[in-house]
């Protein structure tokens, strides 16, 4: 399953998202992880979820981002859910050129049994139509 919790910058998707990973410690069995895009929420994460600060790690594209997820997976067969905050500090990409890649997300998250949830705040932005299925 992919999901993404869309909404313009200041309106509380990071607070929102980090409560939701919080509460996935306490729903799931297996691990949790949460990237960002900055480090800024390190500590405000719960200690049993595993926080991965992607800034260091230069992704600049669609693909990088997805072979970044693919990564984390391969190495935690109990993974089961991601969740991504600062989705487009990340992917450095518009918004509406990225609909191959959360169909290929999608596809990944379907096959592996892991659940992603995907932070994405857009200033003054429209929601492009191929997300609203993932909202």
């Amino acid at each position: 399953m992919v999901r993404v919790i869309f909404g313009e910058k200041g309106t509380g998707n990071s607070k929102r998202i980090i409560q939701m990973a919080n509460d996935s410690v306490d729903e799931t069995q297996g691990s949790v992880v949460f990237i960002d895009a900055e480090g800024q929420y390190l500590f405000d994460l719960k200690h049993a979820i595993r926080f991965i600060d992607a800034g260091h790690y230069n992704i600049n594209s669609p693909k990088m981002f997805y072979g970044f997820l693919a990564g984390i997976a391969a190495q935690d067969f109990d993974l089961q859910r991601i969740y991504v905050d600062g989705f487009r500090k990340l992917v450095k990409h518009p918004l509406n050129e990225l609909e191959a890649m959360f169909a290929q997300i999608q596809d990944f998250a379907d096959k592996s049994g892991i659940d992603i949830f995907i932070g994405v705040s857009e200033d003054g932005g429209e929601m492009p139509s191929y997300l609203k299925k993932y909202v």
